[in-house]
């Protein structure tokens, strides 16, 4: 995919679910349909347009019997039910290579949920820098994977990467293991708290240990860390057995003179995000950095960000 964010945003006004799959199953040309409106589809979303031919489908007049066909009808591969009510259309399913997931919103449900939304349909790269002043509060109300000691001050850092598998090989890439937070601590101070974390390095937590041996003994910010990020050659950053973050001389190893010209990186005083180029097939896989002054001035960006990495249905419970 050309976006770094590694996905694909269309938006079709003035049209609800239940409209664009009825007009759909009248359209005289629906491939044609499909590659102007939502970029050809996803993954196995052109069956249920082969099952309206084959089966002489009705057309649905309710979301209750739109529901029905897709769960009959539409090739998923996912034990994840097909997710379809007035909030929208939410489908997991694998392309063979890796879990993906696509969505049908209305412009009610995003202005209604931004939230949980926001950061879903943001095509914009990089996400917005401007913070809010000091002293600003953020309440996360998801959960997230604290990791200590905290800092003596009233911020936290909060970290999300978004990757193409699975960080510990437990699951797979959607089977999202929450957000890390790093307590007591800013942005601008994040580099030297990531040195005097001493803990040994755990399966479970590696996007922090992974955050942890990116910083250099020398840096005074988290910039070139995340420039570190982006010049790593490998698909799979974990140790071969261990499946643990590698050290700063694995890193050092691992990393390409220069990143390529795919790569995005960009690093403000309270948001810090790159996207790491993995190759045409598999795409980017993301970072994002931010503190409470960050969050604070844009708190839904923040909120659905931080619910996407706990989950891949933004309105799961």
């Amino acid at each position: 995919m050309d976006s770094p964010f590694s996905k694909l945003v269309f938006h079709v006004p003035e049209m609800t679910v239940l409209g664009w799959f009825q007009r759909a199953w009248h359209h005289d040309d629906r491939q044609a349909l499909l590659d102007a409106e939502i970029g050809g589809g996803a993954y196995g979303f052109d069956s249920i347009f082969e099952a309206i031919e084959g089966h002489r489908l009705p057309c649905p007049q309710t979301l209750v019997e739109l529901r029905e066909l897709l769960d009959e009808h539409l090739w998923v591969e996912s034990d994840d039910p097909i997710r379809l009510d007035e909030r929208g259309l939410r489908v997991r399913t694998n392309d063979d290579e890796v879990d993906l997931a696509y969505f049908f919103f209305e412009d009610e449900a995003i202005v209604a949920h931004p939230d949980r939304l926001a950061y879903l349909v943001n095509d914009t790269w990089p996400l917005p820098s401007g913070a809010a002043a000091r002293g600003a509060t953020f309440t996360p109300d998801v959960a997230l994977r604290v990791v200590g000691p905290p800092g003596p001050g009233p911020d936290s850092v909060y970290a999300v990467r978004i990757t193409w598998q699975h960080t510990d090989h437990n699951g797979t890439n959607l089977d999202q293991r929450e957000a890390t937070v790093f307590p007591g601590v800013n942005l601008p101070g994040l580099a030297d708290h990531l040195r005097g974390i001493t803990d040994p390095v755990s399966r479970e937590r590696f996007d922090a240990d992974l955050l942890r041996s990116l910083v250099g003994p020398d840096d005074d910010n988290i910039g070139p860390a995340l420039d570190r990020y982006v010049c790593l050659e490998p698909y799979d950053l974990s140790t071969f057995g261990k499946w643990t973050a590698p050290s700063y001389e694995q890193i050092l190893q691992w990393k390409l003179p220069e990143p390529p010209p795919e790569a995005r990186v960009a690093v403000d005083e309270h948001l810090a995000q790159a996207a790491r180029y993995i190759d045409d097939f598999f795409g980017h896989e993301q970072l994002f950095l931010f503190d409470t002054q960050w969050a604070a001035a844009h708190p839904d960006l923040a909120l659905s960000l931080l619910r996407y990495a706990t989950h891949w249905d933004p309105f799961a419970p």
